[in-house]
């Protein structure tokens, strides 16, 4: 909407115009009394009529802040939106549209205030001032929405809760106040629609034989590894669900991800399992690497010669003071070997 920024003047002028009035009303009177002109009793009837119906004038008058717009409509017709900030004046029975001015979600922007009359909250209903009830400018601002944690299940059905940051703005005030009911509730909904789809593909861990890109072949992304590459494909799945709403999703991130408490316990002894399991591979590994240079440094140099089975008991010895969770207690022994 190209409108002019008149509201000043047209502010200015109405004051002028009132005073004008009042003293054009206090010099009817003076002369009504003196001589009772018709003309003066016409003034007084011209006078009231402008100082009861000139207030209509200034129901047009719109101040925009920066990074807001104003939607408008007259008599159910869309005119224009006002995004410049500055003071407007419009048609005085122009109306603004704002269909999600009474919604508050878990985002920034919405702050929840005393008051009496009610405000939806997630399907719960709060109370909301009159004074912000009043306001149905739209945000142009870059906005944060933090909906709450959802239980889904993985690719291999574990139940994982997992819960998304997205950043977002509005960039078509005209589709987000007329292509949907309520801009608001529709991105929230979106956005848990979109994480659940996109979730489900992927494990919580890297596991075997699963693909999570779609080309037929196995990779390891996971819900935990890439959160990276699930939280961009996140932000373009809920892009693509947006757009008739004329939203624009700037950033989409994992704030929360953790297994399901019911399987949680259990998965942490997995994984301390498989943790454990690595370890020992790794100190058996370093354990039999240690005992063969053992034995070929003692070859080398000639210190003793052992027969089979004295290095079968030698072997069998070092490995378990390598791979001993304690540490060993050793035997001296005082005797011949033989």
């Amino acid at each position: 909407m190209n409108g002019k920024k008149n509201g000043m003047k047209v502010l200015l002028t109405m004051l002028f115009l009132y005073v004008a009035d009042i003293a054009a009303f206090v010099l009817s009177v003076i002369k009504v009394q003196e001589n009772g002109s018709p003309w003066a009793v016409a003034g007084i009837v011209a006078s009231s009529i402008f100082f009861c119906l000139g207030w209509i004038v200034f129901c047009g008058l719109k101040e925009i802040n920066p990074q807001e717009a104003l939607v408008l409509t007259l008599f159910g017709r869309y005119v224009g939106t006002l995004k410049e900030s500055g003071f407007y004046w419009v048609n005085p029975f122009c109306t603004g549209m704002n269909p999600a001015y009474r919604t508050k979600l878990s985002q920034s922007g919405d702050v929840s205030s005393l008051g009496s009359l009610p405000q939806v909250v997630n399907g719960a209903q709060t109370n909301m001032t009159g004074v912000e009830l009043l306001n149905k400018k739209l945000s142009l601002k870059v906005m944060t929405l933090n909906n709450s944690r959802q239980k889904i299940n993985d690719c291999l059905g574990n139940p994982v809760e997992i819960g998304i940051a997205v950043t977002w703005k509005i960039v078509d005030t005209a589709k987000a106040v007329f292509n949907v009911d309520n801009y608001k509730e529709f991105l929230s909904l979106q956005c848990d629609s979109a994480l659940r789809n996109v979730v489900r593909v992927y494990p919580y861990d890297v596991a075997p034989n699963v693909d999570t890109t779609g080309d037929g072949m196995a990779d390891e992304g996971s819900l935990r590894g890439s959160s990276e590459v699930v939280a961009r494909r996140i932000r373009n799945e809920i892009q693509d669900r947006v757009n008739e709403a004329g939203i624009e999703i700037v950033e989409a991130r994992i704030t929360y991800l953790a297994y399901a408490p019911e399987i949680a316990a259990v998965m942490l002894q997995r994984q301390q399992a498989s943790a454990i399991i690595d370890a020992r591979k790794m100190i058996v590994d370093g354990a039999v690497g240690m005992v063969e240079m053992a034995l070929e440094r003692l070859s080398e140099k000639d210190v003793v010669q052992l027969d089979e089975e004295r290095k079968a008991a030698m072997v069998s010895n070092l490995l378990v003071v390598l791979c001993g969770n304690h540490d060993a207690q050793p035997v001296v022994n005082s005797g011949s070997l033989y």
